[in-house]
């Protein structure tokens, strides 16, 4: 869960976008609409629900690990390297 208000508020404004997506998908598919720009379709909702986790993974390793206490430098750097980790399997 996003741990700050902006964060919750771009959290729902990416579901919206990944609602409309899905909704131009399924009616893409009601259409008969052929494979490719179908394929483009799903590839743009896959990329958009992984964006979307990793942003709330990234909110939730920052928020975790300053519960923690005092965060280092070099913690702040493990922290920076897994979610650049995560973001580059995610994409």
């Amino acid at each position: 869960m996003p741990h700050t208000p902006a964060e919750k508020k771009r959290a729902l404004a990416r579901v919206k976008r990944i609602r409309g997506q899905l909704d131009a998908l399924e009616s893409a598919l009601e259409q008969g609409t052929d494979c490719a720009p179908v394929l483009q379709q799903l590839a743009a909702v896959r990329g958009a629900v992984n964006g979307l986790m990793s942003s709330v993974l990234e909110s939730h390793l920052r928020e975790e690990f300053a519960l923690s206490g005092t965060v280092t430098d070099q913690q702040k750097g493990s922290i920076d390297d897994v979610v650049a980790l995560v973001r580059s399997y995610l994409r």
